[in-house]
């Protein structure tokens, strides 16, 4: 592909952190101050993690999410994280659209700090979506696959020699004011008189105009006086560097004046108009119009390909390089499927668009997955990475709908059959509890069912998101200010009844793992831990020993 796309790309990566606590060595010893770990109530509980009956349940684990930042300020958020949880996920915080900027710098600075840490405490990071719709690096896809310029010639537009036109009224378009052509300095010229209100002349007119085109336009003016005037050429405005825009010249000299401009964007009609806004007289003389083509021209389809080849590659380098082997596991794909939109088999398809750059629209849907998966892997491996610990999951939300869990089933199979690399589905949850019984019971339900499905792929399975949100009998929303130690408790019992229901439907060999959306409540109760207002502490909930039964198996 043309060079000027492979000279777009820079990486800045900062070194290990500096300080480091000997206790972070070990992290079921890890402590922080203020440390979560021990504020009470459930004071005698473990960390949650430790529940875990890995001799039974060997790829079982628990995974919090976090920003980076928060991760890498090392304080309560990461101390949580680390004490109570296998390992932690980044949403989209280290997607390419948050290290890439238009230009194609990588920056992974921020992820290079928090490696070099988990390296150094022997813990373990969930990989953000390698590829996906949103979140994605745009403007630089968009700069890498823009049009292409060319060479292109200069097109003649119209011309007017007045000296070639007999003297009298003036044939043209005169908007306001008169115009005349005159025998003046031993030539034919168009005068344009300002009297009582100002000329407004159309100079040249009637040709074909192109929007996109800029446009150059001479002429030859003279006054007896300096003069002043404005231009505009169809329909737009063109300001000149004299003051308030207007177009000057001094007097009792012939003065070429050159002029770029566009149309005005709705305009059809091709026209230059002089608008003499002064008591006055100006005299003017062969005008010529013409202008360059765009010299850009669209990418073709096979270069297209190669540069979106060439980005994807690039971006997975630099990913790779970084990572230097260190997250085992990623999403490979996030969010695929589009929901509105059926293929003929009654399948739901994959996102499309127009408007932006999507990797599938190139790459072709049934190759996306398998061209993603084999540069991902072929990077991971060329950067210190083990292939047998390399694992891709497909993430996707709304697998609750049963067609969209067959569609996205479907997709699966296909890349599966192109030779994609896929080894999971990370499904997304969205969980209510609610206090009306019939709803709740439709609640379980639907979760049952989701497992269920979930389990009949043979791919590991791993939940994410994992929230649940409290509604009362009324269906509105309960907050963390006000909900009651009863309600929390019922909420507690049914987080409880997800963890058991995943341990229990998808097979011991293929657990991938639970990850928590939020460890400490949002505005909605969500958390294991809620926020104390005064000391700002975090106080362990019902839902932290409700996790801790349940992944004992009680």
């Amino acid at each position: 592909m043309n060079k000027i796309f492979r000279n777009s790309l820079f990486i800045m990566a900062a070194g290990a952190l500096s300080a480091s606590c000997a206790d972070y060595n070990v992290t079921d010893d890890f402590k922080a101050d203020p440390d979560p770990a021990y504020v009470q109530p459930y004071k005698d509980l473990a960390p949650v993690k430790s529940y875990i009956d890995k001799s039974q349940y060997p790829n079982m684990t628990l995974g919090a999410t976090l920003k980076v930042t928060d991760f890498n300020k090392q304080e309560l958020a990461h101390a949580a994280a680390v004490t109570n949880c296998d390992n932690v996920a980044f949403g989209t915080t280290l997607m390419s659209g948050s290290i890439i900027n238009a230009k194609g710098v990588m920056n992974f600075l921020d992820m290079s700090d928090l490696l070099a840490h988990v390296e150094d405490i022997g813990y373990e990071v969930y990989g953000s979506p390698i590829v996906a719709n949103d979140n994605q690096a745009d403007d630089w896809l968009n700069m890498l696959t823009a049009p292409i310029e060319i060479v292109v010639d200069y097109v003649e537009g119209k011309s007017v020699d007045f000296n070639e036109l007999s003297t009298g009224a003036y044939p043209g378009t005169v908007d306001q004011g008169t115009a005349e052509i005159v025998k003046y300095d031993g030539m034919n010229v168009l005068k344009v008189n300002a009297g009582l209100k100002p000329a407004h002349v159309r100079i040249v007119e009637d040709f074909d105009v192109d929007p996109m085109a800029t446009y150059t336009i001479t002429f030859w003016a003279m006054s007896e006086k300096d003069a002043s005037f404005d231009v505009n050429f169809s329909g737009n405005p063109i300001k000149g560097s004299g003051p308030n825009g207007k177009w000057t010249f001094k007097a009792g000299k012939w003065t070429k004046v050159t002029i770029e401009a566009q149309s005005a964007p709705d305009a059809t009609e091709g026209y230059l108009r002089v608008e003499n806004s002064r008591t006055g007289v100006i005299y003017i003389q062969k005008v010529e119009v013409g202008y360059y083509p765009d010299n850009h021209r669209p990418q073709t389809a096979e270069e297209r390909t190669d540069t979106i080849n060439y980005a994807l590659k690039a971006w997975c380098d630099g990913l790779m390089k970084i990572n230097a082997g260190r997250i085992k596991t990623f999403d490979l794909i996030d969010e695929a499927i589009d929901t509105n939109a059926l293929l003929e088999n009654g399948y739901y398809d994959l996102k499309h668009s127009t408007e932006k750059i999507f990797w599938q629209d190139i790459l072709g849907s049934e190759n996306y997955a398998p061209v993603v998966s084999s540069i991902a892997s072929q990077s991971f491996q060329k950067y210190e990475g083990d292939p047998a610990a390399l694992k891709f999951f497909i993430s996707e939300k709304g697998l609750e709908d049963q067609k969209t869990f067959e569609s996205l089933n479907y997709w699966i199979g296909i890349w599966d059959q192109k030779g994609a690399k896929i080894d999971g589905i990370n499904a997304k949850l969205n969980l209510t509890y609610s206090e009306d019984a019939a709803t709740q019971e439709a609640n379980k339900a639907t979760l049952d069912k989701l497992l269920t499905n979930l389990a009949s792929t043979g791919k590991l399975i791993r939940l994410s998101n994992f929230d649940i949100l409290y509604k009362d009998a009324q269906g509105a929303s309960v907050l963390a200010k006000d909900i009651t130690e009863a309600q929390r408790q019922q909420l507690a019992d049914y987080y409880g009844y997800v963890i058991r229901s995943y341990m229990s439907k998808i097979p011991n060999d293929k657990q991938a793992g639970i990850c928590k959306g939020n460890l400490s409540d949002t505005s909605d109760p969500v958390g294991l831990w809620s926020i104390d207002n005064s000391s700002k502490d975090w106080v362990r909930t019902a839902t932290y020993k409700a996790f801790c039964d349940a992944l004992s198996g009680n």
